[in-house]
């Protein structure tokens, strides 16, 4: 697998072995298919109404980029020990991730010169977010994990909301995902749990 070049300055220490960003734009292998079932089944996880609902996510377009990051960085962690094959879906799915991010971007209406400034931007915000939300999780630390989720989706709120309950989400989804075999992590039929 050949691994992207991730923009300077953009740490990712909770994962060293991957670096997945900005080989962004190559040609993608006989892996298609499954790649793309498997980024519809995460986006669509990740836009689930309950989640907006009921667990205090705003339903904004920054709100929507923090449930795409989740999924994918879900999915990143249960991928992490997989065969080479379960690795390269995961790297390809988040370069499609960042596909439609820069997508989105120019469809909004920003100037090219300004599309790769703020897609560094938002790359540093992912592995951010995947090294916080990381360190919770590998202890098992709920409440560490639902005050990341209160920095990064609440950043200047003096009174956020309480992500008890999406992180409680992230958990259970991280167990349903360690649970699924690897053959249904190679073929792209991995889901994530509905909101309980």
């Amino acid at each position: 697998m050949q691994q992207g070049q991730r923009p300077a300055g953009v740490k990712n220490e909770a994962f060293p072995e991957k670096t997945m960003i900005f080989g962004l734009f190559r040609k993608k292998n006989n892996n298609q298919a499954i790649v793309d079932r498997q980024y519809a089944a995460l986006t669509a996880a990740a836009r689930m109404p309950e989640i907006y609902e009921r667990l205090n996510v705003p339903d904004t377009v920054m709100g929507r980029f923090e449930m795409l990051s989740i999924t994918m960085i879900l999915f990143f962690r249960r991928t992490r020990s997989s065969a080479t094959s379960g690795q390269e879906i995961a790297q390809e799915i988040v370069d499609a991730f960042f596909q439609d991010i820069d997508y989105s971007i120019r469809e909004l209406g920003i100037g090219d010169n300004s599309v790769p400034k703020r897609m560094k931007k938002l790359a540093g915000m992912f592995y951010g977010r995947l090294e916080a939300y990381s360190k919770a999780m590998d202890i098992g630390d709920a409440e560490a994990l639902a005050l990341a989720l209160q920095r990064n989706i609440y950043p200047e709120t003096a009174a956020p909301a309480d992500m008890a309950g999406l992180a409680g989400w992230m958990m259970a989804a991280e167990s349903h995902l360690s649970a699924l075999a690897e053959e249904v992590i190679a073929t792209g039929g991995a889901t994530l749990p509905p909101v309980a």
